[in-house]
């Protein structure tokens, strides 16, 4: 199996010998372990790095377990490395470390792999990469843990473009079969349809659910379940944590003692969050520059995670695709808010009122804004209003797309606004 993740490998060659540590981050097998141990590697091989100078060590597999040590872990790296030559080390799945205590005072703060990763750092002709999938203990500590001097790589499931390149043939069926099994890697190893139905709900269920179970502690597993099994039947819709909490405590009949709390269903949904198993989108008014309190809008990091999870039911294209193109901004690195404008309206009275209209997507990376809006059809007028009329109420001069299945070429309408197919949205550059 050979995929390319050119995006990850030229951020993982840009960030090479720059003093920081590359912290590779994302859902666990989106592919960190085969960026590091096959494509940066061969890469490292082939400009002349001897292989006996690339260190690998995985924490999930039996045979480095004792590595989950990190003082046993600093100690046999540093006898590894030798004065002589440039040295890689690739940490994999570095959240499977253990805390353990200071050997030398016992009342001493614990040591964890922040001090091995900063002690190992140190050594000048040392290239540190480290891969995790819980974003707690690397994305949102890793600044000040590592004090400052870290690089983070965040990588995803394929995009439908590294997914194409692989499989080839008609783009709609690979479109489509995309949007049923999703991006995950070794998912395209799997010879048949019930093969990889059936490895994605076990990795669903074996994998990403007990994992969060496990690490962090959950005492109500059938809270946990119930909201993941709403938030897979609500993609792109808007929802708030007081619905979640007033839906599952209908639909169980839960009362008394066994109401679920508001303050347990954000603390589920940010776990779900901090395994990158969703995303929440919020609201952002776009003529007064500031975010709107709940609703907000979640999305999964994979779809085919999302369907396994609902059995391959309700597979309703218009959200799918709504999701597609969410994961496709966040892999080119925008950042995605949920747009809000106002539209002027007169009644029949004469009164004037201001309604707000949504925007699917504001898609933001530096000084680019993208307004985007996801529209699997557009069989009326009314529906066409709905969806292009709130990209002319921005106020600015900014890029609007309409993403849309049922058209076959691209233009642009008098407003300056792109409609286009979404296979070449998702292959091409904007």
């Amino acid at each position: 199996m050979n995929i390319q993740r050119d995006r990850y490998l030229k951020q993982l060659i840009d960030y090479s010998w720059d003093g920081q540590v590359k912290v590779i981050t994302g859902i666990r097998r989106s592919g960190k372990s085969y960026l590091l141990k096959e494509l940066y590697k061969n890469y490292l091989l082939s400009i002349g790095t001897p292989e006996e100078n690339i260190i690998f060590i995985s924490l999930e597999e039996m045979r480095f377990i004792k590595y989950r040590n990190p003082i046993v872990l600093a100690e046999y790296v540093r006898k590894k490395v030798s004065s002589d030559g440039k040295y890689y080390l690739f940490v994999d799945e570095i959240q499977m470390s253990d805390e353990v205590q200071n050997p030398y005072d016992k009342n001493a703060k614990r040591i964890t792999f922040y001090d091995a990763i900063n002690d190992l750092k140190e050594i000048k002709n040392l290239d540190v990469y480290v891969t995790g999938s819980n974003s707690k203990m690397l994305s949102k500590d890793v600044l000040t843990e590592f004090r400052g001097r870290s690089d983070e790589i965040r990588m995803h499931p394929l995009s439908f473009k590294e997914y194409y390149s692989y499989v080839g043939g008609d783009k709609r069926n690979a479109f489509d079969e995309y949007a049923f099994y999703g991006g995950l890697p070794l998912v395209l190893l799997k010879p048949d349809e019930q093969s990889k139905m059936s490895y994605l709900k076990s990795l669903f269920n074996e994998l990403y659910f007990k994992d969060i179970v496990e690490r962090k502690k959950i005492e109500h597993e059938d809270v946990l379940s119930d909201i993941t099994d709403l938030l897979c039947s609500s993609i792109g819709s808007l929802t708030n944590y007081s619905n979640i909490t007033n839906s599952i405590n209908s639909v169980r009949k839960r009362s008394g003692k066994d109401l679920v709390s508001l303050n347990t269903v954000k603390s589920y949904i940010d776990d779900l969050d901090d395994a990158f198993m969703i995303h929440e989108s919020k609201r952002y008014d776009v003529k007064g520059s500031l975010y709107l309190s709940y609703p907000s809008k979640y999305y999964f990091e994979d779809v085919g995670l999302r369907n396994a999870r609902i059995g391959f039911r309700q597979q309703e294209m218009t959200h799918i695709m709504e999701n597609i193109i969410y994961n496709e901004l966040a892999i080119r690195g925008y950042s995605i808010d949920v747009g809000v404008v106002h539209k002027s309206v007169k009644d029949e009275s004469g009164k004037i009122s201001r309604v707000k209209k949504e925007i699917d997507f504001i898609a933001t990376l530096g000084g680019k804004k993208l307004y985007i809006q996801s529209a699997f059809a557009i069989e009326s007028e009314d529906k066409k209003d709905s969806e292009y009329s709130p990209l002319n109420l921005t106020g600015d001069s900014f890029s609007k797309i309409v993403v849309r299945n049922d058209v076959a070429k691209s233009w642009y309408d008098d407003n300056g606004v792109l409609t286009i197919n979404v296979i070449d949205f998702l292959l091409g550059e904007w």
